[in-house]
């Protein structure tokens, strides 16, 4: 099992999550972040941080959002091979399909 960032992600990219991986799991392109499924331990330290709630384990995406758990891996493969996972904690994206008000 593994920690999935879903569509509240899209579009926001708060990396609140990002500091408290002790795996360092997480990628990012210019859409949202992803969770590196085999590096993942399942700790759960990121899901708490995520201020829109878009982390969820993999057995437990909402059915809405079922076609994130493909993407997530998909998308890791690619982003594994441009470089490395994001350590830091970076300004949020806030982009007009962002879920949450939240100001970084």
């Amino acid at each position: 099992m593994a920690y999935v960032v879903c569509q509240p992600c899209h579009d926001c990219k708060y990396t609140d999550c990002v500091v408290v991986c002790p795996c360092e799991c997480f990628y990012e392109d210019e859409a949202q972040l992803y969770i590196d499924p085999d590096s993942c331990i399942d700790c759960d330290a990121c899901t708490p941080e995520c201020p829109v709630s878009a982390i969820f384990q993999d057995i437990y995406v909402p059915d809405a959002w079922s076609g994130f758990v493909q993407l997530n891996a998909e998308r890791i493969q690619s982003l594994k091979e441009k470089g490395g996972p994001l350590t830091e904690k970076k300004e949020a994206k806030l982009g007009p399909g962002c879920a949450s008000g939240k100001t970084p």
